[in-house]
């Protein structure tokens, strides 16, 4: 299923989604390995495919190169649930795009992602977000992260912390500053995604987020 090549050495995923049963771990005391795929939306060169690159490869990029769309896993650890997670790096989008197929079926939640030193990146992501909800019709309430990137470039930076969160807290979704070239914040993009999702569930809260590792 992985496509750009899938480095994280994580066994394939079953085809089905449905959620296990998060709230009782195997009788041998072997951990719960729990399916989700996820989804990373943006305009073109806000460094998509470098914030997932280096969550799940370690590896980063500063030549830009185009992407259509490719698909990787990584396994999330929170103590003794793995999270088995299918990642969509997703093609540059604008007002005009339409969500792949790939990108909305069984997708449990989504990365909108624009760069702090290009203004017009987060205009974009607004109709990015729109987008999206008018994909989903009627699931509005689809868990997301507003993440902005490029925190390292502070010199360029055309986005201001305020007006981030301003729309943050208008779609009621976390904000996260990162750099793809330090690493600075990468993980927690995507960990904090995932408790997003989790959070009607309130597994995470059960458990505990000591220990969580990614592999």
């Amino acid at each position: 299923m992985s496509g750009g090549g899938n480095s994280s050495g994580s066994s394939s995923i079953p085809a089905n989604n449905n959620t296990i049963n998060l709230h009782h771990h195997n009788s041998n005391n072997q951990p719960t390995v729990v399916h989700r795929k996820v989804a990373v939306l943006g305009y073109r060169a806000v460094g998509k495919t470098s914030l997932v690159n280096i969550f799940v490869t370690g590896s980063f990029s500063e030549q830009y190169e185009p992407t259509i769309e490719s698909s990787w896993t990584k396994t999330i650890r929170f103590r003794k649930v793995h999270f088995a997670t299918d990642i969509v790096d997703t093609a540059g989008m604008d007002e005009f795009s339409r969500l792949s197929r790939n990108a909305s079926l069984g997708v449990h939640g989504y990365l909108l992602v624009f760069s702090i030193s290009n203004r017009q990146s987060f205009e974009m992501i607004q109709q990015v977000n729109d987008v999206l909800l008018n994909s989903l019709g009627d699931l509005p309430d689809v868990p997301r992260v507003l993440v902005g990137t490029m925190k390292d470039r502070q010199e360029s930076r055309q986005v201001s912390l305020a007006d981030a969160q301003k729309l943050a807290d208008l779609w009621k979704v976390p904000y996260i500053e990162c750099s793809n070239k330090t690493g600075e914040s990468v993980a927690e993009t995507f960990h904090t995604l995932l408790k997003e999702i989790e959070k009607d569930d309130g597994l995470l809260a059960e458990t505990g987020e000591v220990g969580c590792s990614v592999q």
